[in-house]
């Protein structure tokens, strides 16, 4: 492959040894009373993966935001090269050679693959129209370069793009210019891990091409694997900088939330012989011939690779997608899921794997978000009974141990992982018999996944039936109080999560004694 491109060396102070790439300095950045970043010093050197992790609110987003020129601090400085370079906007953090890659990616849906990766440097025939036989070539030039020439057609319409491959554009949007520090913001959160082995092979290569990368990231082992230093945020204090190679991921996590972690997974199983939730030979046009049963009290994890029917399944619970054969019995009574509101009738509540997109009403406040799955319960004539709302809500956000401001804040302005909390205050308040949770952890901080896990068992404590989905297998092992793992829409096999293994795990779930054709694409999703 070609080598990153990287622009022209900007001018240092004369010295034996060149500065670091970037320096951060006594960096300070408010919002009203909340101290975002409290006197940030930090050096990010070329040629070196730095890892910035912290719980979310820790300040990670904001000193990105700060890189990119999108926040000004209040105080400090910062050097590019070891000359001063006030980021005023991100159109001269650019010029740097600055590139932040959001955990959201901002794209265009109203246009091509190769247009957003070329926004507003789209090559030009006479200064008017646009030169598209340039266009495709270049794109295809970074695709080729980057390693994903194979995974994303540039002329698809970006609104037909998937999550992992809207990551994709972003990143290559990064590859096609010049750039000489690249922060990635949970960049791998989306992807496949097919896609993952890509993003690592182009993440090493940006390092070895001698371009500084910060790497903000909740995966404990991915950090280890990739980063070369570590540096840790606290409240919006950097509280450690260390060599990835000499620190353990139990110290990792210390320094994350500021106590030690003995252990997330710890548990008394709750399961009873009650079976709650009964599957039967449930087929649809992704899922084939699915049998499974949930107990009361009983955690059963849902395990698989990508594409094994797992999130189909749980949409399919919820009234999300057409049942062909097979039943579906809460309570030894049959029920009929046409739709979302006959399956929470039915007594389902669905935390989706999209939270913002599926689960979150972004524009409403916190409480709106709450009270919405019990607002029957809470009406009175044609209105809604405000006290009791409020008290309602005001109980679950103190249960939940959601962080916000107030039961007003905008849901969108909280971290993930209390955005998070806030659907699952959502189904508390219904009190569904069965709980469907997919992925329920992705991109959240490790002291609120221990609090996910603790709530996740004392709902199990009170007799509700869960399902738990996740992608990630200790995750699996460690909550579950027995795992069926699925393969091309079936499941495969059922275990004891006592003494089982991610070995035994993934022998099922790589299994080949079954087809090998792909089911048609899942239906569009939808709003839970």
């Amino acid at each position: 492959m070609d080598p990153v491109t990287t622009p022209a060396p900007l001018p240092h102070p004369a010295g034996d040894e060149p500065p670091p790439l970037l320096r951060l300095r006594d960096i300070t950045k408010t919002f009203g009373p909340v101290v975002a970043l409290g006197g940030v010093s930090l050096d990010v050197r070329a040629g070196e993966i730095l890892a910035l992790i912290g719980e979310n609110g820790a300040g990670k987003s904001t000193l990105l935001r700060v890189l990119s020129g999108d926040h000004q601090p209040d105080s400090g400085h910062l050097e590019v090269a070891g000359v001063a370079r006030p980021l005023a906007s991100p159109r001269i953090a650019h010029q740097l050679g600055i590139r932040v890659i959001y955990q959201e990616p901002e794209i265009a849906a109203s246009v091509s693959v190769a247009e957003n990766v070329f926004m507003g440097e789209l090559p030009t025939r006479f200064g008017r129209f646009v030169d598209r036989g340039r266009l495709d070539r270049e794109v295809r030039e970074v695709l080729e370069r980057s390693g994903f020439g194979d995974e994303i057609d540039p002329s698809l319409p970006a609104d037909r793009l998937s999550p992992a491959q809207r990551q994709l554009v972003e990143i290559l949007k990064a590859i096609k210019g010049g750039v000489r520090l690249l922060a990635l913001d949970e960049p791998t959160s989306s992807l496949t891990e097919a896609e993952v082995e890509r993003l690592v092979a182009i993440v090493r290569r940006f390092r070895d091409d001698g371009v500084a990368i910060i790497y903000v990231s909740h995966r404990i082992r991915e950090i280890t694997r990739l980063a070369d230093r570590v540096a840790v945020l606290r409240d919006g204090r950097l509280v450690a900088v260390r060599p990835a190679a000499e620190t353990s991921e139990d110290e990792m996590v210390q320094l994350m939330v500021g106590r030690p972690v003995t252990s997330f997974f710890g548990h008394a199983s709750h399961a009873t012989d009650r079976p709650v939730l009964q599957v039967q030979g449930l087929s649809t046009d992704w899922l084939r011939d699915v049998s499974l049963t949930i107990h009361a009290g009983e955690v059963l994890g849902l395990a698989g690779l990508i594409g094994a029917g797992r999130t189909e399944l749980a949409r399919t619970l919820f009234g999300l997608v057409p049942i062909t054969a097979g039943s579906v019995s809460v309570d030894g009574s049959r029920v009929s899921l046409r739709d979302p509101q006959s399956a929470i009738a039915a007594g389902f509540g669905f935390a989706p794997e999209d939270r913002k997109r599926e689960g979150l009403f972004l524009p409403r406040s916190v409480g709106e978000n709450i009270s919405v799955s019990v607002l029957s319960r809470l009406r009175r004539l044609r209105f809604i009974r405000a006290r009791a709302e409020r008290q309602l809500v005001d109980r679950l956000i103190e249960r939940l141990r959601v962080r916000t401001p107030s039961a007003a804040q905008e849901v969108s302005r909280l971290s993930g992982g209390n955005q998070q909390k806030v659907v699952l205050a959502r189904w508390l308040a219904r009190r569904p018999q069965v709980l469907i949770l997919d992925e329920p952890t992705r991109g959240v901080d490790v002291g609120a996944k221990a609090e996910i896990y603790a709530l996740i068992h004392e709902l199990a404590a009170d007799g509700m039936a869960i399902l738990f989905i996740s992608s990630e297998l200790p995750e699996v092992l460690g909550v579950s109080d027995r795992i069926a793992v699925m393969q091309g829409g079936r499941i495969t096999g059922v275990l004891p999560a006592a003494g089982a293994t991610e070995q035994a795990v993934l022998a099922l779930a790589m299994t080949d004694h079954l087809s090998n054709e792909r089911p048609p694409a899942a239906p569009a999703q939808v709003t839970a």
